[in-house]
This record gives structure tokens, sequence and C-alpha cells, in this order.
């Protein structure tokens, strides 16, 4: 699995950082970080995140 965020779409509305804490979180100055190749284990978190993000800016592949 191989996850994009669009970082010209995202506007840090952070619903992927409490969908999928362990791929998406925030630096001090609100910027998202995440995992691009997260295990596939996380696979319905990093689903869940991708649908709740109001911008529809993450992309999932694999």
């Amino acid at each position: 699995m191989r996850i994009t965020v669009d970082m010209n779409v995202c506007e840090s509305h952070g619903q992927c950082v409490f969908a999928a804490p362990e791929v998406f979180s925030f630096d001090d100055e609100d910027y998202l970080h995440y995992d691009a190749e997260p295990s596939d284990e996380l696979r319905d978190k990093v689903t869940a995140a991708a649908a709740s993000c109001p911008v529809r800016a993450i992309t999932i592949a694999g």
C-alpha cells in the first residue's frame, strides 16, 4: 500500500490523524507528516482516514 497526500489540497483538518494516528501526525507547526508506505495491517485505518478527509487529499494505491 502506498499513500499520497496532495499537500496543495490538504487544509490540515486532522481527520486523518484521528482515524490513523499510526500513519498521520502533525508537527508543532500543524504541518502534516505521514508514513507513505504503512503496513497492510493498517489498511482499514488508512482507508477510513482517506474517507474522512473533507477535501479528499489522500490517495491510496496498491
